[in-house]
């Protein structure tokens, strides 16, 4: 078996694995300005998702823009994510570069699509592929691909500990060889127990003083786990954004969550933002929690609210996950000040920071890893890939990291 890294080697995002130069293991973007796509001119037979970030899934529709059009396998929930990400892709830059694909090319994904359950295996470029549950987010995969010679497992993004949302992965196939993400490999996350607590008593505190919360959120995942976390411990929401549209979407497909009725109770607590006739600013007036994208304040309903709870220093910004560099979150978060909607803010609002990472960290990494001692190990979707390859191999594994580019023979 031979496996190219066209993409998330040394980085985190535009992951792609080409396997025997048939099966494209993911095609997604990395959110740079510009955008980064997968590199290589590439023809694949089929194609299979992990799960639908816009790292692993946002590029899928441009494979359909010539005459091709090898069938895209992936869980039902993964399906409709990546649909709806490729239709916000389009609203907001269709006609551009930060868009590769067309309409017409993601009516074509609705056309080719075949979607499997966990443990049901299927073909696909005459491989033998098989998803079990990666307790990332719902239909998150791990993903077996067999050759009749070799078995590869490619982990796609995992968590070891559960979520409120999905239930952790306990799954460890047997294989040959294994391609794991690396994203927080040298990072040593908070229990969420804890991270939640905190949250929770740092809400109620803003909420007993009269101010208002915006919490921004990832649209896919992060939305629903902290939907879920404010009807569990009593706080009535607002939500915003394309989490609205994701939660209809995971709440058809309670299989792949971790409790159904508990997401039905979450989506009865909250209070969907429709954005009609100033709506926004009257809610950014009320005491009340906000859940709203964007997750890094790059853009959508958070434009509206952060400049409208900025300025009192009883409001407060509740980032829920991790800032990437060079966003305005980032920023907010380092000096207190971003430029939103082309306007400088002085954010004097309280800012705060909690780790709902939906990734292994680096024990979970580890203890996920374990049950592979002996098995060649292949490591990306991390920016620290070359190092953790270190790390494993100084612990007594068979670990490398491969380069942009890279064949590697397994």
């Amino acid at each position: 078996m031979n496996v190219q890294f066209l993409g998330g080697a040394g980085e985190v995002g535009r992951s792609a694995v080409l396997v025997n130069d048939a099966l494209l293991l993911d095609f997604g973007i990395k959110t740079d300005s510009p955008p980064q796509y997968p590199i290589g001119d590439i023809d694949p037979e089929a194609v299979v998702v992990s799960h639908g970030h816009l790292d692993h899934a946002g590029a899928v529709p441009s494979l359909l823009s010539g005459d091709a059009r090898p069938p895209i396998h992936w869980t039902p929930p993964t399906y409709e994510l990546a649909l709806t990400l490729a239709r916000d892709t389009l609203k907001l830059h269709g006609g551009t570069p930060q868009c590769p694909f067309t309409e017409e090319d993601v009516r074509r994904v609705t056309e080719i699509s075949e979607t499997h359950g966990y443990r049901e295996a299927f073909e696909a470029a005459g491989h033998r592929v098989e998803f079990f549950n990666a307790g990332h987010i719902p239909g998150s995969a791990h993903v077996l691909v067999d050759d009749g010679e070799t078995r590869l497992l490619y982990t796609g993004d995992f968590h070891t500990d559960d979520q409120r949302l999905v239930s952790a992965t306990t799954e460890r196939p047997d294989a040959d060889v294994v391609i794991t993400e690396s994203t927080y490999a040298d990072v040593e996350h908070e229990s969420r127990e804890a991270v939640e607590s905190r949250f929770v008593d740092s809400v109620r505190t803003t909420l007993w003083e009269g101010g208002t919360v915006v919490v921004p959120a990832f649209a896919i995942g992060r939305t629903q786990e902290l939907m879920l976390v404010c009807d569990a411990h009593d706080i009535d929401c607002y939500v915003d954004g394309m989490g609205k549209e994701v939660t209809r979407l995971v709440r058809q497909y309670p299989e792949f969550i971790r409790d159904g009725e508990a997401m039905r109770k979450a989506n009865s607590n909250a209070r969907f933002v429709t954005g009609r006739d100033g709506q926004r600013k009257r809610i950014a007036d009320q005491s009340t929690v906000i859940i709203t994208t964007a997750g890094m304040l790059s853009g959508g309903p958070a434009m509206t609210y952060i400049p409208e709870i900025h300025a009192n220093p009883v409001n407060k910004l509740c980032f829920s996950g991790y800032q990437v560099e060079g966003t305005p979150g980032r920023e907010i978060l380092e000096t207190g000040s971003a430029e939103l909607g082309g306007r400088h803010l002085q954010v004097s609002a309280q800012v705060e920071s909690y780790d709902f990472s939906a990734h292994a960290d680096r024990d979970g990494l580890r203890s996920f890893l374990e049950a592979y001692r002996g098995t060649p190990l292949l490591v990306n979707h991390g920016d620290s890939c070359v190092w953790f390859a270190g790390e494993l191999e100084s612990e007594g594994h068979d670990a490398r990291a491969p380069e942009l580019g890279e064949t590697v023979e397994v």
